[in-house]
């Protein structure tokens, strides 16, 4: 039988402050899961840039931050959710320099780049929920 534990916590994203608390968030809960340094830094550069385009492009929502341990491995999920627009072209919003509000255009092909695992569910005036998936301690095939 695996060991499995979990633990979850969600962050409402309703302002620009609350881009400050998904950083601090996801700093604590991954401190706390035992990401190294360099593992933080990946992890809460793209909460930001996540947690910005829920705000910006999506009109607010809310992140989910949960951790998994499994038989040695350790795994920290970021799921970032809005009822928003949703994207019109997916392949042209991952490409890096797009930008739609007038930004760097990096946000979500940084935040692919970062991640261990990717996933963008999107429709047009549905919304949008982008998660990453972070690996403790080694890199995940894509």
């Amino acid at each position: 039988m695996t060991d499995v534990s979990a633990t979850r916590e969600e962050v409402a994203i309703t302002a620009e402050v609350d881009i400050v608390a998904v950083r601090q968030a996801v700093r604590e809960v991954a401190v706390t899961a035992g990401f190294s340094l360099v593992e933080q830094t990946k992890l809460v550069t793209a909460a930001s840039e996540l947690a910005r385009n829920t705000l910006v492009h999506g009109g607010g929502g809310h992140a989910v931050l949960e951790v998994e341990r499994t038989a040695g491995t350790t795994a920290l999920r970021l799921t970032f959710v809005d009822t928003g627009p949703g994207i019109t072209d997916v392949q042209q919003a991952l490409q890096d320099g797009y930008s739609s509000a007038g930004g760097l255009g990096l946000g979500l092909s940084g935040a692919r780049r970062l991640a261990d695992h990717f996933d963008l569910r999107t429709a047009p005036g549905a919304g949008t929920t982008v998660t990453v998936t972070f690996t403790s301690g080694r890199r995940a095939l894509r």
